[in-house]
């Protein structure tokens, strides 16, 4: 599977790629390096949404490993405009299930940043998130979104 990795405000992030899509994005420098079209298109545009730049990651081939329930969220998930947010129970109301299980299936997103899940946010806080810093990467991303002053 291969696999090419880069440098981010949130530590090194490794993207991996089955049969020409996107499977996973992961915390870490991966061990194998391979510059595929697809993985240095993704490592490019990841490098620009690092730069502050509104990237849309919404026309990659993604294919990430989950159950129908969890890949209709993260489909639902490319749908939430850049710097802008979702709540949990809204998109339960949209998407079925309850704010819990939207939670559940943004938590198991294989594919963080470019399926962005940080976008989801709860009532009452941000709720939270499943990268290597957990609540502190989802600032770190959701304030990357926002305008400077």
């Amino acid at each position: 599977m291969p696999q090419l990795s880069c440098h981010s405000p949130l530590g090194a992030l490794t993207i991996s790629e089955d049969d020409h899509k996107i499977v996973a994005l992961d915390w870490g420098w991966g061990r194998d390096q391979e510059e595929t079209p697809l993985l240095t298109t993704v490592r490019d545009r990841l490098e620009r949404y690092f730069d502050r730049e509104a990237v849309d990651f919404s026309d990659l081939p993604f294919n990430p490993y989950g159950t129908d329930y969890q890949k209709k969220i993260w489909a639902g998930l490319l749908n939430i405009p850049y710097g802008t947010t979702r709540y949990y129970s809204d998109f339960a109301s949209k998407y079925g299930g309850s704010a819990r299980s939207i939670g559940g299936a943004a938590g198991a997103n294989p594919i963080p940043i470019l399926i962005p899940c940080h976008r989801i946010i709860g009532r009452s806080g941000l709720g939270g998130y499943s990268g290597m810093n957990g609540i502190d990467d989802k600032k770190i991303l959701l304030n990357l979104e926002q305008p400077d002053d």
